[in-house]
């Protein structure tokens, strides 16, 4: 399986992960195409440059200076016009939208109404777009990251000084493992916080890997005591039908309503659970109640943990730890009547695979088509049955 992990040591922004994207092999010409095609005053480049003596690559963005407010249906009608493929549209929405929502949280309004200051300006959207169609380009099947660390001290922003992180920052990094900051300035960006809570599936070490490409994404700023930079490592990880060990977290509620236990099961999804599942118990005094269980790693237990403590009126939080047995796995993907569909085979060395469609992108498309959910993941299922047919026929006879 291809990966790509996020070395986060000095934060992270937008022109440093355009940087990395670049550095690590992805075509900048391909980006900076569709850069172009968003009809905007701007000119992206990009060149090699030092920090703190390791030689890295630089984003360049050149716009002329304006005072547009953008709202989120002007950002997407302009991603709209541009040559971006189907995924490559919905993942710069999802940034977008990701930032939207996390600036409504912080300033208490409505999505729809929500100016985009800095990171509606041309810059900003180029970061995205380009981030979006970098990272879509490099093909990687999962994404992780290191903990991050904010920056020390205080930033100016359309609103005032605030101290880092900004509370738009910090809204999009909650559930995300921070670092310890020791140099005064903002180390980690809106922007960069938005494209990277968007795509990691995970934050923690290096996994174990092998390592096909480095790219390094320059900062704009020298740093004193450290390089500004951000490192992106790309190679495989193997995915064998093994075993390995996880943490189950449980606790018996009897006294919440039904709306509290299912947004807790979200909070929970959204903070990192490999799994979280409601099982309907009798509790003493013959109470009908309810345990949550959540499957995680060892590395989540505290995150998670306290979102049960601070949502529900539980006492204690029963963990054990458990042995699990995976198939093989694979991400695939198929090109069906409605566009492609994301999808994941599982498969034991003696059996013919299963083909199991990312419920995400089956969701996506129902919306965006105005079709029954199970429409399109029946023309998931057949069109990887067809692909399968096809490969017989076209295989050499035995």
């Amino acid at each position: 399986m291809r990966i790509a992990y996020f070395d986060c040591f000095s934060g992270i922004s937008g022109d440093m992960t355009l940087g990395a994207l670049v550095d690590a092999g992805v075509d900048s010409k391909a980006i900076q195409a569709a850069v172009a095609s968003l009809g905007l005053p701007c000119e992206l480049t990009f060149e090699t440059v030092r920090r703190g003596g390791f030689r890295a690559n630089y984003a360049r963005v050149v716009t002329p200076h304006e005072h547009a407010h953008r709202h989120l249906h002007h950002i997407e009608a302009i991603i709209d016009k541009s040559v971006l493929t189907p995924r490559q549209n919905e993942l710069a929405k999802r940034i977008f939208r990701r930032l939207g929502e996390a600036e409504a949280t912080v300033h208490g309004i409505d999505l729809q109404k929500i100016h985009f200051h800095e990171v509606g300006a041309v810059d900003s959207i180029v970061d995205i777009v380009g981030a979006a169609v970098g990272l879509d380009l490099l093909g990687a099947e999962r994404i992780e990251a290191s903990p991050v660390p904010p920056g020390l001290g205080s930033v100016m922003a359309a609103h005032g000084r605030m101290p880092l992180p900004a509370p738009g920052t910090a809204e999009l990094l909650k559930g995300v493992p921070l670092a310890e900051s020791t140099v005064e300035m903002e180390l980690t960006t809106p922007t960069g916080a938005a494209i990277l809570t968007s795509v990691a599936d995970r934050f923690g070490p290096v996994p174990a890997m092998t390592i096909e490409s480095i790219g390094l994404g320059a900062g704009t700023r020298e740093l004193p005591g450290q390089a500004n930079i951000l490192r992106l490592l790309v190679g495989q990880i193997s995915m064998p039908a093994s075993s390995d060990r996880v943490w189950v977290l449980e606790t018996n509620l009897d006294d919440l309503p039904g709306e509290i236990v299912g947004y807790t099961t979200e909070q929970l999804m959204k903070a990192g659970a490999l799994d979280t599942f409601l099982t309907p118990i009798q509790m003493k005094k013959n109470r009908p109640g309810v345990m949550v269980t959540v499957l995680c790693d060892e590395d989540r237990i505290n995150a998670l943990e306290e979102i049960l403590f601070r949502e529900t009126t539980t006492l204690g939080i029963r963990r054990y730890p458990v042995s699990r047995h995976k198939l093989k796995r694979q991400a695939t993907e198929v090109e069906t009547s409605f566009g492609p569909i994301r999808g994941k085979l599982g498969w034991r060395d003696d059996r013919p695979p299963v083909f199991s469609p990312e419920h995400d992108d089956c969701a996506r498309v129902a919306s965006e088509h105005g079709v029954a959910l199970r429409e399109v993941y029946d023309a998931a299922h057949v069109a990887y049955h067809s692909r399968q047919a096809a490969d017989r026929v076209g295989q050499p006879a035995g």
